[in-house]
């Protein structure tokens, strides 16, 4: 199975660092947090990946392209050209770079894959989420859903601390970090059937997936959700980069699953 991700996105949020690189791009630990997101599905076995580039493409090229070496151990010998390889630290990723246009949305950049995926189903995801997700489960909830889309459904915290205060302005109760509201949000990691391209029109450059064909899959009852209620963060802010850093730095990362 075949693993989309959207890395066109500019990032603005995330500072100057965006001006030279797109947001899947940025680092956690010297890796961009699009190579952290290759690594949950490898974990699992999915190594086949089509990257949905947009804002800088170049960059995420370069990187792939040159990743062999960059990951290896090398000698040059200058008087001959002569190069050898002596230690390859190499991932099992077969990766295949479609860009999809600079300002194209989410749902074009999907739909403009679709000769890549062909007639069978694949999992999709955003260039700036991580999570200990177990992508095994999440296929299984979608096969047994018969929909012809399941995404993963989390329950952030809420940023500040909640309190519960009586008519006399006692605090009754403190909670540091509630679930926010008990509401549930789009967490990405989706498992698709090939009908979801049906719901994505051919001149949709200026569509986003989040719209009308989630929302249409909605209406029709074919979108499931797969409740996921581990580790789940995502790089929207500069705050966000900070804290996967810091996770990553104390080797405490819940989404690094892999050896």
């Amino acid at each position: 199975m075949k693993v989309l991700i959207l890395a066109g996105g500019l990032g603005t949020r995330l500072g100057e660092e965006t001006n030279i690189k797109p947001k899947p791009m940025v680092g956690i630990g010297g890796y961009p947090i699009l190579w952290h997101i290759m690594k949950i599905y490898s974990h699992y076995g999915f190594n086949e990946f089509v990257i949905l580039t947009g804002y800088k493409q170049e960059v995420i090229k370069d990187y792939f392209v040159n990743y062999y070496m960059n990951n290896s151990d090398v000698t040059v010998d200058l008087s001959t050209n002569d190069v050898t390889v002596h230690q390859n630290h190499c991932e099992p990723f077969k990766v295949t770079m479609l860009y999809t246009g600079r300002n194209t949305k989410t749902a074009g950049r999907i739909k403009k894959a679709q000769k890549y995926i062909g007639n069978e189903p694949f999992m999709l995801t955003y260039g700036d989420g991580v999570s200990d997700i177990a992508i095994p489960a999440l296929i299984e909830n979608h096969k047994k859903s018969g929909n012809l889309c399941t995404l993963t459904a989390y329950q952030p915290e809420g940023r500040w601390g909640a309190l519960g205060i009586n008519e006399t302005g006692t605090i009754t109760n403190f909670s540091e970090k509630p679930k926010e509201s008990g509401s549930w949000i789009n967490a990405g990691f989706f498992v698709c059937e090939p009908g979801i391209f049906d719901y994505i029109p051919e001149d949709c450059e200026e569509l986003m997936w989040e719209q009308d064909p989630l929302k249409n899959l909605a209406r029709d009852g074919m979108l499931n959700s797969y409740k996921h209620n581990g580790f789940w963060h995502a790089m929207d802010m500069l705050k966000d980069k900070e804290d996967l850093n810091k996770m990553w730095a104390e080797n405490k990362a819940p989404w690094k699953i892999w050896d």
